[in-house]
C-alpha cells in the first residue's frame, strides 16, 4: 500500500526492500493559495497488492496511522527537534486504512489529513506512526476488534492482529535511501505531492506461533494528486489467452548505486492479464515480469527497461518453459546470524534471485512467482539445526530454468532480445533489526552467493549467507 503526502515539495519510497510509489507525481504551483515563505503538504495513502484474495491469503489489511512527520536531518533520534507533523488532525481521530483496498480513480486509498505549511528545506527522513493496540478504542469504525492493526484472512474471514513494535511510538522509519531522490525538496510558494508507499504484502510475516506481525517495508516520492501510471498486460505467448492459474508477479525495479535493481512496487495482473503501478514518482523505472501457471509450468521471465510513468507496455507476452521438465528449478540454502560476541543474533532477512543479463551490466530482481512475490522475507532464530552460536532460517526459491528475455520500452512495439541460455542466479540478502522498519543490522548488512546455474525441476543448494555484528 502507498501513502501519498500532498507536499509543497517531499518524496518517500519504500522498499527492501526497497521502493518507488506508483502514480503521484508533483503538482504545479500555486502561489495563490501557497503562504510567502512557505509551502504546502498533504498526506494520502495507496498500494498495489500482491496478497489480497482471491489468488493472495488477505481480503483486507487494516493499519491504524497516527502521524506522519518529516526531518531535514538524515539521522534524527526520535526525540530531535527537527521533526515537523505533517498530520496533526490524525492524533485524535486516527486514520484506519485498508491496504488492500480499492483506491479512488487517482490511485490513493486515502487523504491522511488537510495541507499543511511546511518550511523550504531538503527532508531526508520520513516516520509513519501507528497506533498500538492500548488505543484501538479510539479508533473509529475499527475493524481489528481489540487491536488497531489487523489482517482478515481470505480462508475464513477471520481477523488477525498485527504485532508491531516500535512503529507504535517512534515510527516507521523511511531513511534517505528510501526517499526518491534522496531526499523531498520543500521551496517557497510551491504546493507538491508527497507518496508513502506501503508495500502490505512484503511487511506481513507469519511467526513460528501462528501469529501475524508486521515487518514494515515502505518507499516514498514526490508525486502528482492526478496519477500517471505504468500499465499493460501479460498473456501466455502461445495461447494470446492470460497465463491459467498460478500466479503473475510483475514488479517495477529501480537501480541503487551498487548497480542492482531493487524492488519499488510489486503487483499480480488480474483475471484479464492486466496491471498497474500507481501512484508514480517521476524517473526511469524496469519492470521484471515472472510467472508459473496452474499446471505448474515456469515461464520464461521478461524485463523491459527504461519505462516511465505515462507509458503504456501494451500486450506483453510470456512463453512456457520448454523441455522434458517445463518446473521451476529450486535453490535451498540456509542465513545465520551472530552478534558482535560470538553468540546466536535474531535478525530481519529480506532474500532476493538476482540474474545479471549478458551486456546489460545490471544485477535483475527475478520474482519469484510461486510465493507471488519479487522477494522472501525470513527471521533468523535459535534452532536445533543451526550451526554453533547463531541463529538461522532457511529459504527455498523457486525461479525459471531460462534466463530472461529483455528489451528496451519503445511506445511503438518493445523488441525483446530471447536468450535460451541456462539462468543462473546470486542470492543476495538483506538484514534489518527485527522489527525495526527497516534498520540495517549486522556488519555489513549485505551478503551474496557465488551465481548458481540452475536446472528445471532440480534443486541446487547454495552456500550459507553468514551475518556477523549484528545486534
Amino acid at each position: 500500500m502507498r501513502l501519498c503526502l500532498l507536499i509543497v515539495s517531499a518524496v518517500v519510497v519504500i522498499t527492501v526492500l526497497i521502493g518507488i510509489l506508483a502514480g503521484c507525481s508533483s503538482s504545479s504551483s500555486s502561489s495563490s493559495s501557497t503562504p510567502a515563505g512557505s509551502g504546502l503538504v498533504n498526506v494520502t495513502v495507496s498500494d498495489p497488492a500482491t496478497c489480497s484474495a482471491p489468488s493472495g491469503p488477505f481480503s483486507h489489511v487494516y493499519v491504524t496511522i497516527t502521524d506522519v512527520k518529516v526531518s531535514t536531518n538524515a539521522n534524527a533520534g526520535d526525540n530531535d527537534s527537527s521533526w515537523v507533523d505533517l498530520t496533526p488532525s490524525l492524533k485524535n481521530a486516527p486514520a484506519q486504512v485498508d491496504l488492500l483496498g480499492l483506491a479512488n480513480s487517482n490511485c490513493f486509498l486515502a487523504d491522511l489529513g488537510d495541507k499543511l505549511e511546511l518550511q523550504p528545506g531538503s527532508y531526508q527522513q520520513i516516520r509513519v506512526i501507528l497506533a498500538a493496540d492500548s488505543a484501538s478504542s479510539s479508533v473509529s469504525n475499527n475493524k481489528c476488534g481489540n487491536a488497531s492493526n489487523c489482517v482478515v484472512l481470505a480462508s475464513d474471514s477471520s481477523v488477525q492482529p498485527l504485532a508491531l513494535s516500535s512503529e507504535a511510538t517512534t515510527g516507521i522509519k523511511i531513511p534517505s535511501g528510501q526517499i526518491a531522490g534522496g531526499q523531498f525538496t520543500i521551496v517557497a510558494g510551491q504546493t507538491k505531492d508527497l507518496n508513502i508507499d506501503f508495500d502490505a504484502c512484503a511487511s506481513i510475516v507469519v511467526q513460528g506461533n501462528g501469529q501475524y506481525r508486521l515487518k514494515p517495508v515502505l518507499h516514498a516520492g514526490e508525486v502528482a494528486t492526478t496519477s500517471t501510471s505504468i500499465n499493460g498486460k501479460v498473456v501466455d505467448a502461445a495461447t494470446n489467452a492470460p497465463v491459467s492459474g498460478g500466479a503473475v508477479v510483475v514488479a517495477l525495479e529501480g537501480k541503487e548505486s551498487a548497480g542492482v535493481d531493487r524492488v519499488i512496487m510489486q503487483t499480480l495482473t488480474d483475471n484479464t492479464g492486466a496491471f498497474v503501478f500507481c501512484p508514480l514518482s517521476a524517473g526511469s523505472y524496469d519492470v521484471v515480469i515472472a510467472a508459473v501457471n496452474g499446471a505448474g509450468t515456469a515461464y520464461v521471465p521478461k524485463i523491459t527497461t527504461g519505462v516511465q510513468p505515462g507509458n503504456t507496455l501494451g500486450t506483453v507476452t510470456l512463453a512456457a518453459v520448454t523441455g522434458t521438465n517445463t518446473s521451476p528449478a529450486s535453490i535451498t540454502g540456509m542465513v545465520t546470524t551472530q552478534n558482535a560476541s560470538n553468540a546466536g543474533a535474531s535478525a530481519d532477512i529480506f532474500v532476493s534471485a538476482l540474474e545479471q543479463i549478458s551486456g546489460a551490466g545490471t544485477f535483475y530482481t527475478i520474482p519469484l512467482a510461486r510465493l507471488s512475490s519479487a522477494t522472501a522475507t525470513l527471521t533468523t532464530a535459535a534452532d536445533i539445526s543451526c550451526p554453533a552460536n547463531t541463529d538461522c532460517a532457511m529459504y527455498t526459491l523457486q525461479l525459471s530454468s531460462v534466463a530472461p528475455a529483455i528489451g528496451a520500452f519503445n511506445a511503438s512495439g518493445t523488441s525483446y532480445s530471447e536468450d535460451t541460455t541456462t539462468a543462473s542466479y546470486v542470492l543476495d540478502a538483506l538484514a534489518f533489526v527485527p522489527q525495526s522498519g527497516g534498520t540495517p543490522d549486522c556488519s555489513p548488512s549485505e551478503q551474496k552467493t557465488i551465481p548458481y546455474s540452475v536446472t528445471a525441476g532440480s534443486s541446487t543448494t547454495a552456500q550459507t549467507l553468514a551475518f556477523t555484528g549484528c545486534q
